[in-house]
This record gives C-alpha cells, sequence and structure tokens, in this order.
C-alpha cells in the first residue's frame, strides 16, 4: 500500500505508461508496474516470517527470475519466446532444484504415476500453463487480484489444515500472496490509477501454478484432503483462467489464427459486451468461481472422472452462451 503511491508517482515522471489501444478497455494513460510493489510486499514478508524449507525458497529464486522478466517486458516489451525461456529457467529451478513436480495422475485416464521424462516435461506446461492463464485473463481493473485471491486463499486453507511438516509452510507463501495483492488491489479497482503488468501477472501466476503442484501432489502422499480427487478439484479451483484461456486458444485456432495473436475475445471482453460494466463484470466472474469451487469441492467423493465431465460439460454450455448471447443494450448499440 506505501511502495503503489511511489510507483504511480514515477510512472508518470519517467512517461512509463500503458498506452490504450483496440485491444484495452482503459482510455488514459495508467502506469503498469504494479507488480513491482506486489512482489515486493510479498518478499519482504515471505522472507522475514516464512520457513523457506519444503522448495520455498527455489519458489523465491523463480520468482526473481520472473520478476526481471516481466519488469522488462512492461518497460521495452519482449517477444514471447524470450518471456517463455524465462518462465522455463524459473519452472527448471522448482524442478529440478526442489523436485516440484507432478508424479502422479491419481488415475485419471487410468493413469497413475509418471515415468519420470514424462513427468517432468508435464510439469512444465502446466506451469507454463497456468502462468499464461493468469497473464491472459489481466484484462479488467481489479480482475486478476481478484480471481488471484480467490485461488490462493482456497490453496492456503487446505495447507494449513492438511499441509503438516511437508507442506505447512506453502501457508506462508499464500498469505504473503493475498497480502501483497489486497495492497495493491486498493489502487487497481475501477478505475485503476495502476495495473499489475506482466510484472505482477507472471509473477503471481508462477506462483499459483506451483501452489497447484504441491496441492495435487499432496494428495499424493497423504491422501489429503480429497484422496485421488485433487486434480479435479485443483482444475475448478483455477476454473475461470483455465477455460478463458482454452476457449480463446481454441476460437483462435478454429478461426485459423495464431492461438497467441492478441484479441478481445476474453470471457471479461464477452461479458461487457453484453452490457456489464466493469466492476460488476469483476464481481460475476469472481463469484463464477467461486461457485465451482464450492461445487467440486462438495462433490470431490465422486471421483476424477465425474468432476472433469461436469466441469468440460458446463464449460461448453458456457461458452456457447458468451459466443450466441447478446444484451438488448449491446443489440441496441450494434444496431446504431
Amino acid at each position: 500500500m506505501f511502495a503503489v503511491p511511489s510507483v504511480i508517482y514515477i510512472a508518470h515522471l519517467k512517461n512509463m505508461l500503458d498506452l490504450p489501444n483496440k485491444r484495452t478497455v482503459h482510455a488514459v494513460l495508467t502506469p503498469r508496474l504494479g507488480g513491482v510493489a506486489i512482489f515486493a510486499g510479498f518478499m519482504s514478508a515471505l522472507t522475514i516470517f516464512a520457513d523457506l524449507g519444503n522448495g520455498v525458497q527455489q519458489l523465491l529464486a523463480g520468482c526473481i527470475v520472473l520478476f526481471f522478466v516481466g519488469l522488462k517486458d512492461d518497460l521495452v516489451s519482449i517477444s514471447p519466446a524470450k518471456k517463455l525461456v524465462g518462465q522455463l529457467l524459473a519452472t527448471g529451478i522448482v524442478m529440478f532444484m526442489a523436485n516440484i513436480r507432478i508424479t502422479s495422475f491419481q488415475g485419471i485416464f487410468g493413469i497413475h504415476e509418471l515415468p519420470e521424462g514424462i513427468s517432468y516435461a508435464f510439469t512444465f506446461l502446466v506451469i507454463a500453463g497456468i502462468t499464461n492463464a493468469i497473464n491472459l485473463i489481466d484484462g479488467l481493473d481489479g480482475l486478476a487480484g481478484s480471481i488471484v485471491i480467490i485461488i490462493v486463499s482456497t490453496f492456503g486453507y487446505y495447507f494449513y489444515r492438511y499441509g503438516g511438516s511437508e507442506y505447512g509452510n506453502y501457508v506462508f507463501v499464500s498469505v504473503c500472496v493475498i497480502g501483497g495483492m489486497l495492497g495493491f488491489l486498493r489502487y487497481n479497482f475501477h478505475k485503476a490509477t495502476i495495473f499489475m503488468g506482466d510484472t505482477g501477472s507472471l509473477l503471481c501466476g508462477f506462483i499459483v501454478s506451483v501452489l497447484t503442484i504441491q496441492f495435487i501432489e499432496m494428495g499424493v502422499r497423504s491422501q489429503m484432503p480429497f484422496e485421488s480427487t485433487n486434480p479435479s478439484v485443483a482444475v475448478g479451483i483455477l476454473f475461470v483462467p483455465l477455460f478463458d484461456t482454452i476457449r480463446v486458444f481454441t476460437v483462435r485456432i478454429l478461426n485459423g489464427t495464431s492461438p497467441f495473436s492478441p484479441d478481445k475475445n476474453h470471457i471479461h471482453h464477452r461479458i461487457l459486451a453484453m452490457g456489464f460494466q466493469q466492476i460488476s463484470t469483476v464481481l460475476l466472474l469472481a463469484l463464477l468461481n467461486l461457485v465451482v469451487i464450492l461445487f467440486v469441492i462438495n462433490f470431490a467423493e465422486r471421483g476424477n472422472t465425474i468432476l472433469i465431465a461436469a466441469l468440460l460439460a458446463f464449460s461448453l454450455v458456457l461458452s456457447v452462451f458468451l459466443g450466441t448471447y447478446r444484451s438488448r443494450s449491446a443489440q441496441q448499440r450494434v444496431a446504431s
């Protein structure tokens, strides 16, 4: 909270501002270095108070790598390939130095323990996918921050209840992310005076991906909290960013364009097109994520297959609805 006003002042002084364009929703020049303040709050609190064992030290090292990758992108822009190299380096640190990886599908598609090579490859895809999903959902004032708080709070609760000596210190990671994000959201809700930028979204996405992997592995090693259904519960906890990323990539590919080409077809853009305002869109998506989380938690005993089938069915219905529905006010604007 104390860092953000200084970041805003320096960004305006040095003209480090985000220009509005046809893809963005904001209409005025706005600093996009909020990730610097999030990083400062998160890192200082975690290194002062937390136990850095069980892979948390390597998580911090990966965060530092992605912080500088995101900062350079916010200041001068870098290619997606260079961002991917940074993500590969950060992922390598947590995978090879802390052995943070997905070792089992826990019966999904009849697959249990993974061969070591496949485990490393799949873990990289998971970390890169979740990191970029959080990056892509950052399109409205307060949206990414709200979704991250909901996701991290859910994981943090289960680490607190069932983490024990092996995963219990990830509660500190969760709480420090929540603290850093709450301080940032004070200035990021509509109308935002600062954006988190790639510095913040890559940092938060990476932390969320590691928490996801540790949550899934907690089910493998201790059968807690949902026995073998931790993977499908994790997908439900991450529903909004994962659904948005998969849907957008699928639509782009079907339209014959690159899945990485930017557009205004994200879930928040579609809801805005229905006539909702920014704040109501953010609250609606936060509520949607909460409802899906409550669903997967309450029906976890049904097993991975049932939960994933239900999430896929809901995703298809939601995709069709987003692609076809327009509010009366939106139809009037198109007609005019």
